[in-house]
Order: C-alpha cells, then structure tokens, then sequence
C-alpha cells in the first residue's frame, strides 16, 4: 500500500440524506441544525480531528418524488430537501480547517462552466488547494425542469455533454493561463503578462465561451475530480476525467471485478490504473460489543420512513416504484424490462448478496438492506477495522463514510474506530503536508500526465491574448 486508505466524509445539507424519517427519534433530532452554518463547522473540525482526507459534500437540484405517488412523500420526510448549495459554505469551512479537503457536487445544468470553473478556482485558492468536484449529469428530472427543459436528456447524451462541460473547464483551468503570467513586478508596472493569458474561443454544441478565465491560477488549476458512474457511458467517462470513481459494489468479490472492468479500460485508453482511485460506500453502526451494535442497528432500521425510502428510490432510478408489492421477490423483478436497467442491476446484485439469507429476497428485503440506507454493517471498532481490511485486500483504495446522521454521528467514528484503523495500518495518524491532490496521490499539485486535460488544446485562432 503506498499511503494509506482514503477516507471520505459524506454529507447531504438537508434534514436527511439517506436515513428517512430518523430525524423522528431523539437520536436522528440534532437534524433540526441542518441549515445552521455553525453545524457543519463543529462537523468539519471533529473530521480534521479525525484525519479524514476530505468533505464531500452530496447535491441535488430537484425533488426525487415530483413524478411519483403524490408528489409529497420527500417534502413531508424532508428527504434530501430542502438542499442548501454546498458551495456557499466551501470556503467557511475551509477557513476552520487546514488539511481536510472540501469535494462540491456540481452538475451541469446547474451552472455555466464558465462561472463554474471561476467559482472553483475561487475555492482552491482560498482553502490553499483543497478544492474537488464531484462531477454529476443530474438524474432527477424535475431537476431538469427547473432548468428549462421539459424533460430529463437521455442517459448516453447526458455523458457527451457533460464531456464538452468537462473540457470547457479544462480549457479554462489548464490552458488560459501559462506559467509565468503572474509577474507582478513594479519596475515594468506589470501585474499579469498578458502575452500568456489567452482567449479559449470554445464553440461547441452546448457552450460557446471566449475567455479568457478570470481568476489566476489556483494551487491545483484543476480541482481533483471525483465521479460515480457504473454504466458502460460512466465507466469511459471516469477513465477518461476522474481522479476518484466511486464504484456501486456489494461486496469485496464483487469490488474485484470493477476494479479489474476499470483498470482494463484505462489501458486500453492509455492511461495508469493507479491513476484512478476506486473507493466503495462504506456504512456503518458502532457499537462497544456486536450485541449493543446490531440493537442499535435494528433501532435504525425500525425507525425508517420506508414510504420516503420507495420515493427517494423511484426519483433517483426514474422508474415508478410506488406499486410495487412488497413482497414480490427480486427473481420477479429483476427481469422486468420497464423497470430499466439501473434498477434491474440493483435488484441482481441484491440477489447475488443473498439478503433473504437463503430465503427468495424480496422488495421488502431490497429496501432494508439497499446500498442507500445507511449502517448496513454493525459491529464493534475492531470488527469495522476486520471490514476495511476485507475490502482493502479486495484492492479498494478507499471509503466514502456514510454516517448515519450528516451531523453528531461523526465524534463516534472519530474517537472509536479511527484509533483501531490507525493501530492496524489502515488509517493515516497525520496528514502529509501539500495540497489535496498531493495528499491522495503523492505526485505533485498538478493532474497526472496523460490525463485528458492535456490532450484539450486551444487552436491556434485561439491562444491570443484577450
């Protein structure tokens, strides 16, 4: 292992992010501060406390059940809304911390990239090059419809325009500005030279932007980017722009075979495996022994909203799964086609992971052990440390931390699991000294050679100066 395990620290600032309806209970109630800035401040200090290696920071610009059931099940749970934007908040929480890096989710029909690249280029400089982008096409189509269109783009096209997105962005960051623009010296009453800052002229299918990009360059110029995306559209986007991919598996065995799926087709792209980061959700429920962990566990569970559940579900697949009986078995639906492809795949790798232990798993069972409910492991801090061994050996090179609850959660993990990891070699006990992308990959600040960014040149009718 060259360095240790990536930690992530995920975070939705909304009452709930997946566990729907906890907020009910004493426990889930210190919700109530999701929209308090001071809330996210303690969180991001006890993280730092905690040597995560970054924030990141969850989005959605819709409401997942707008075309589904009534239309309310969301609103009333206050599942995933309301949903504050994450890069309002990214440079307070960078002011309070040092090291810990700050992942904003973006897609890109929420913003222009023009003023998207600026604001980015913004963050990284003002946390000293602790900025990333989790870059998402958007998948709820009332989402979509706030943005003007009248529905959701097509799942493959939604990928192509997010590549002209990605490269006006790479343009813009990489490309704008030289090295050496930034003179600054008062004998030749020059700021910036401005023979090496340049106009990009992109005309494109979707964007056309002249440039040249108004903030300096940053620490990292490009943000590290992070990406989750498991369709065969996904998968070429990550190899081709991602830094960080998070991989949909199961289980260890079945993290195996994606990682061995990615690590092929970065070759056949020309690039180093090694330099995409594959890390896996992991969820859990801690206790001082298995039996207070597993009590716990079903306190979580008898808790949940499932009817919000079966909403955040149906808006997130695009399928209606509202009628669904519940106790209609995976083996039923998994070969139904109007359920699509995403969902069938969920419902395979459900089966696969046996959670009707032996008996026929139904949709009922699908919903209380999903990949989207938090805590589906519980134990004791050594038994979570036997977990992340498991899937280290399986060749993960991290985890996205799902707490159960966004805020409070966070001083348990911290005080009782991070020693354990940090004891067996699994966790880092300091932070090594650099920039985010420095931290996760020890190469420098800037993208690994052969990354696409490179390969996004200005024409020549467009590197002059503005």
């Amino acid at each position: 292992m060259t360095r240790e395990l990536i930690y992530n620290a995920f975070l939705h600032l909304t009452p709930n992010h997946h566990s729907h309806g906890y907020w009910r209970t004493p426990e889930g109630s210190i919700q109530y501060g999701y929209n308090k800035l001071s809330s996210y401040v303690n969180t991001v200090k006890t993280l730092e406390r905690g040597r995560f290696d970054s924030l990141f920071i969850a989005d959605v610009v819709g409401v997942y059940d707008l075309d589904y059931g009534d239309g309310t099940a969301s609103i009333r749970a206050g599942s995933q809304f309301p949903e504050p934007d994450p890069v309002t908040i990214a440079s307070a929480l960078g002011l309070v911390t040092e090291h810990l890096g700050i992942a904003v989710t973006s897609n890109i029909i929420q913003a222009h990239p023009f003023s998207f690249a600026r604001q980015l280029s913004s963050i990284d400089e003002f946390t000293g090059g602790r900025a990333a982008w989790n870059i998402v096409t958007s998948y709820l189509s009332n989402g979509f419809r706030n943005y003007g269109y009248d529905t959701i783009v097509d799942h493959d096209e939604r990928y192509r325009w997010a590549q002209e997105y990605v490269d006006v962005t790479y343009k813009l960051w990489e490309h704008s500005w030289e090295d050496g623009a930034v003179v600054h010296d008062p004998e030749s009453n020059t700021f910036f030279n401005p023979d090496k800052i340049h106009r990009i002229n992109h005309h494109g299918e979707h964007y056309d932007v002249e440039g040249p990009h108004i903030v300096e360059p940053s620490p990292q110029r490009t943000p590290v980017l992070f990406q989750a995306g498991n369709s065969p559209a996904g998968r070429e986007f990550a190899v081709r722009n991602a830094e960080v991919t998070f991989l949909p598996s199961n289980t260890p065995e079945s993290a195996r075979k994606d990682i061995q799926i990615l690590d092929d087709l970065a070759r056949q792209r020309g690039r180093d495996p090694k330099s995409l980061k594959k890390i896996v959700q992991l969820s859990t429920v801690i206790g001082s022994t298995e039996e207070e962990a597993r009590r716990k566990q079903s306190y979580l569970y008898e808790n949940i909203d499932y009817n919000a559940l079966r909403a955040f579900l149906s808006g997130g697949s695009g399928i209606d799964l509202s009628s669904i009986d519940p106790d209609t078995t995976l083996d039923e639906l998994k070969d139904r086609t109007e359920l699509g492809d995403g969902v069938r795949s969920h419902f395979r790798a459900a089966v696969e992971a046996d959670y009707g232990k032996g008996s026929p798993v139904t949709f009922r069972d699908f919903l209380r052990n999903n990949a989207f409910l938090p805590g589906r492991f519980a134990g004791t801090p050594d038994q979570i440390a036997d977990e992340v061994q498991r899937w280290a050996d399986a060749g993960v090179d991290g985890f996205n931390v799902v707490p159960v609850t966004t805020l409070g959660w966070w001083d348990e993990w911290v005080d009782n699991v991070v020693p354990v990891l940090q004891d067996r070699g699994l966790a880092q006990r300091e932070y090594h000294p650099g920039t985010l992308r420095e931290k996760l990959f020890r190469n420098g600040d800037s993208l690994a050679p052969g990354h696409r960014a490179y390969d996004v040149h200005l024409r020549a009718e467009e590197s002059v100066r503005p």
